[in-house]
């Protein structure tokens, strides 16, 4: 039998401190996040939407961030309540960590407020909910499509007294995010309450379509005993067509037990990857944890039928491959691709595919994608030692020459990330950029990266001009303090104290 690897992760590591995680339900690189938001500001200690010292949730929304400095997502928000939905108070419920549990692919939670019981999970492209209500409740599902993010734009279909569709369209660290949704209840609901910008509904509204900037929507049942009433909702990047697609492809009854289990047996297939023996159990539960966050991003960018939106913010057609998002190149090309380009091979293809589609559309490899948007944010263009990591362990299948075309225009983009000065003054002085020597630290390698790749597509030119960019590392090295050190009008910045915090390094 497998061992149960998922007994050895622990969601709730790095949802303290400044670790910036999430411990709601998701699959291995998915598209859906399913997890509790505790945090409606985005502050840094949000960025994940939830925080361990906090005692409040809000509702449980599918998108979320893991890991990252800047806070985004928290899209398509679902939080059952009791009693009667007040337009002038934020619905919220206090909670303990006592009545709380995750493990990979599954999140439960007792909220004190209205005595109802949630369970959380999901497949890669939707949610499932399961919210248990106390005999005798006044039930009621709130639908929030203002959670957190400025909304540019939204819209709800009352499709009928079972389905609403709809779409989010938001500005946050992604400037331009769209999500669509196709939500399904297992009952019908018996009345909508809910504000519309200005407008109060109260009413069944079936077949209306209402398109606003604030969309608030309470859902009320008629329950009897102690009823469970479920919820599944597909997101799409697409369209509400694509949503609604998503969500009876991958959940197409309501057995929430074997969903449940399909997740658990999906992560104990992931985390398989890796056996180790030997510690103790909570050194082996920090291991798979941490095994267990590199596996939650990148994310599925990519609806069933092949569909997905490009930097273009076109809708393409994959063939062959899955599109992903959430690319943190900076804090990732390090580390966790290396890893991934040994025990994820195919997976670190369709990334690579990725790249180039983003190339195509968009004129650059990624910095730091988010959602099929460029953030600019962080330094170097370290899609390229991703790609070249890749192609010296011997993953094929992607067109090499483009490959070395796209890094090539990376790495020459003059107007862009200080690119102009560095190509000019072999290195990047304080007057030039901010973070100067950092930038010009990770621009040479990024450049060896690239001199090594031509190298091996026999572009022998190419190859040698960037080996001698590569060097321009040396122009920030002191020898008399054995530091890497700025410069201001080509002379060392003085005094100089390696201690000091400051804005030539990042």
């Amino acid at each position: 039998a497998q061992p149960d690897y998922s007994a050895l992760v622990n969601p709730f590591i790095g949802t303290g401190g400044h670790g910036h995680t999430y411990p709601g339900a998701t699959l291995p690189f998915a598209m859906v996040q399913l997890s509790p938001d505790t945090r409606i500001d985005g502050s840094w200690d949000g960025c994940g939407g939830y925080h361990y010292s906090d005692s409040v949730i809000y509702g449980f929304s599918h998108t979320h961030l893991s890991g990252t400095g800047c806070s985004d997502y928290g899209d398509i928000m679902l939080m059952p309540f009791t009693g009667v939905f007040d337009t002038g108070k934020k619905i919220q419920s206090k909670f303990s960590h006592t009545n709380e549990k995750a493990s990979p692919g599954f999140y439960s939670v007792k909220l004190d407020d209205s005595n109802v019981q949630v369970e959380l999970t999901s497949t890669l492209r939707s949610g499932f909910h399961k919210y248990s209500f106390p005999q005798g409740s006044n039930a009621n599902i709130l639908l929030d499509l203002t959670h957190r993010d400025q909304v540019l734009a939204s819209e709800i279909h009352i499709v009928d007294s079972t389905h609403v569709q709809g779409y989010r369209r938001s500005s946050a660290w992604s400037k331009n995010q769209i999500v669509y949704f196709a939500l399904e209840f297992s009952k019908p609901f018996s009345n909508i309450k809910g504000e519309i910008d200005s407008l109060l509904l109260d009413g069944m509204n079936s077949g209306k379509i209402f398109n606003a900037k604030k969309i608030l929507c309470a859902f009320h049942f008629k329950t009897s005993g102690n009823e469970a009433i479920y919820v599944k909702v597909g997101i799409s990047a697409v369209s509400e067509t694509n949503a609604l697609l998503n969500l009876t492809t991958e959940i197409p009854g309501w057995d929430f037990e074997k969903v449940k289990s399909d997740a658990r047996a999906m992560w104990n297939k992931e985390l398989s990857k890796i056996e180790v023996s030997g510690g103790s159990k909570e050194q082996q539960t920090i291991f798979y944890t941490a095994l267990y966050h590199c596996m939650v991003v990148p994310n599925l960018f990519t609806d069933v039928d092949g569909k997905y939106r490009g930097m273009d913010q076109k809708i393409h057609q994959a063939d062959g491959f899955q599109q992903y998002t959430v690319f943190s190149l900076w804090d990732t090309f390090r580390a966790e691709h290396p890893l991934l380009s040994l025990i994820d091979r195919k997976r670190t293809l369709d990334f690579i595919k990725t790249f180039l589609n983003q190339y195509d559309q968009g004129g650059l490899l990624p910095v730091w994608e988010l959602s099929s948007y460029e953030t600019e944010c962080m330094i170097g263009y370290h899609a390229v030692p991703v790609i070249v990591d890749a192609y010296v362990n011997g993953i094929r299948g992607f067109d090499e020459s483009k490959a070395l075309d796209a890094m090539l225009k990376s790495a020459t983009s003059k107007s862009r990330y200080g690119l102009g000065a560095y190509m000019q003054h072999a290195g990047l002085d304080i007057n030039d950029e901010p973070e100067s020597v950092s930038r010009t630290l990770e621009y040479s390698y990024d450049d060896w990266c690239i001199a090594k790749y031509a190298g091996l597509q026999v572009r022998n030119e190419e190859s040698k001009a960037f080996y001698q960019r590569a060097q321009y590392w040396k122009n920030s090295f002191d020898p008399s303090t054995r530091f890497m050190r700025p410069k201001k009008n080509s002379a060392w910045l003085s005094p100089f104290d390696p201690y000091q915090v400051n804005n030539h390094f990042t």
